[in-house]
């Protein structure tokens, strides 16, 4: 899971041809001059599941499956408008990482299956893994609601 900041133009179009906002999509992160500093971007890659694992016994308002707007059917692309962005960005501003990583239980998250599924094997490193994307994520949705952007999130299976 991916999001790249997105104008209002550009999720405009995005949701009346789904199929141009995947080349767009494809085309900013193949691009030679990727990343682009005027263009924030950021993960929390494959701990997508853990990062919502911790936010979902906080008060912290996020769900990545379910927030923003389906671009593709098939669920890889999606849309969030610059009002979403703003408020993660605030929710994600006042939480700070202490207050997730209260909530890490690598014996339950492995008992919940909790995607990658890798709590069991090395439960500091993760937690150290977690708050590397967290940290990602929350200057992510900051630089973006800076910019007044929206973004497209892509997700894979």
């Amino acid at each position: 899971m991916g999001f790249i900041s997105a104008t209002a133009e550009e999720l405009d179009r995005a949701e009346k041809d789904p199929r141009w906002a995947n080349d767009y999509v494809y085309e900013l992160y193949a691009d030679d001059d990727f990343p682009m500093p005027d263009r924030p971007y950021g993960g929390p890659d494959k701990a997508w599941a853990g990062l919502q694992f911790l936010l979902d016994e906080t008060d912290v308002r996020l769900d990545f499956l379910m927030d923003g707007s389906q671009i593709l059917e098939d669920g890889t692309l999606f849309g969030w408008s610059a009002e979403q962005i703003e408020s993660v960005a605030r929710q994600l501003r006042a939480t700070p990482w202490e207050r997730l990583a209260a909530h890490y239980d690598p014996e339950r998250m492995t008992k919940e299956d909790v995607y990658p599924d890798m709590w069991r094997f090395d439960a500091e490193g993760e937690l150290e893994w977690l708050e590397r994307a967290y940290e990602e994520l929350v200057a992510f949705f900051a630089k973006a609601a800076d910019g007044g952007y929206g973004a497209f999130m892509s997700f894979s299976f």
